[in-house]
């Protein structure tokens, strides 16, 4: 048997001094879904468990890349009884092994990972499936992912030239103004005070609120052509099910944590296009400009990947984490 081999661990606070540009992120992980789609990579649907009160839910992904080689664990565990900032927990990692020399990579912390990623994904939605005149965007929700939303939106369709965000919390609010400066200093966002009025004149929604939203977006307050994403809360059931086109990143991830969303008679609607299947030309991302367009943004692992190997790289670089014999 060869010697134990270690692993590089990434803490959270190692990654927060990575420095990588929206533009590299983006270019990440379109790069991952072109693997994906041209079948080179494999990418399973989550496992979830969750207690019969909800107060907590807990995933786990299994991925490889086959561009890179790279095969991909991921956890993801949170508590949150009380639906709000104060007690929830959140505790997710990503460990990463080179399937061309059977060696590790790394394990890290996936909290900016996935902070990244998902806004990263929304762009890519937003570049494919957007009509191209789009000006407006909403952002519903000033977490973490609302954080990164809109510098990646720009990123992806730098012909926005109106920037809302709804939000409840003023902490997330200035946060999200303090992203969008560092990264374009010459853009200002509105924050809305009329979330109906904000709806209908978007061109694109963005909702990644948390489930203690009270944001509430309906089909009829979308204006004809408009694109809603869904990451976590702030639309109603109503925008899928009145929706003329369902995108989504992976069917059966939305069959699987999607169920929120069905309609009155419990149905969750189909998928009309697959993200993959769009970025490779083998599927439409709409029928007619004016199609209202409903797309769910769940994570893919390897987008993660993506990202994972280009932080791990960045970070070997720099000489950040320490090397771990766990197999010693």
């Amino acid at each position: 048997m060869s010697a134990p081999h270690p692993i590089l661990t990434l803490t959270a606070s190692d990654l927060d001094k990575v420095e990588v540009s929206s533009g590299e992120v983006l270019a990440a992980v379109e790069q991952a879904y072109s693997a994906l789609a041209a079948g080179e990579s494999t990418n399973p649907g989550k496992l979830t468990v969750a207690p019969a009160d909800k107060h907590s839910v807990a995933y786990s992904m299994l991925a490889r890349d086959g561009q890179s080689s790279t095969v991909a664990f991921k956890t993801s565990y949170k508590f949150d009884p009380d639906r709000d900032r104060t007690s929830k927990r959140y505790y997710t990692t990503l460990s990463l092994y080179d399937d061309a020399t059977g060696l590790p990579i790394a394990l890290m912390d996936c909290g900016r990972i996935g902070a990244l990623r998902t806004p990263a994904v929304s762009g890519l939605i937003i570049r494919a499936c957007a009509a191209p005149s789009a000006s407006t965007v909403l952002v519903v929700g000033s977490g973490t992912q609302g954080r990164f939303a809109l510098p990646l939106a720009l990123t992806a369709h730098p012909q926005f030239t109106h920037l809302e965000l709804f939000g409840t919390h003023p902490d997330g609010i200035a946060a999200v103004r303090e992203e969008l400066a560092r990264q374009y200093p010459d853009r200002t966002v509105t924050v809305s005070t009329d979330l109906e009025a904000s709806a209908r004149r978007a061109d694109v929604i963005l909702a990644v609120a948390g489930e203690a939203t009270p944001a509430r977006i309906e089909a009829d307050w979308l204006a004809p052509g408009a694109l809603s994403i869904l990451v976590g809360y702030g639309l109603s059931p109503s925008t899928l099910s009145g929706a003329d086109y369902v995108v989504a990143t992976n069917a059966e991830q939305m069959r699987t944590t999607g169920t929120d969303m069905a309609g009155p008679d419990g149905v969750l609607r189909s998928v009309n296009a697959e993200l993959p299947d769009i970025l490779a030309g083998r599927a439409a991302p709409r029928l007619s400009a004016t199609d209202r367009v409903f797309a769910y943004n769940s994570g893919l692992v390897v987008t993660d990947i993506a990202l994972g190997l280009l932080f791990a790289h960045k970070a070997r670089e720099q000489g950040l984490g320490s090397p771990l014999e766990l197999w010693s």
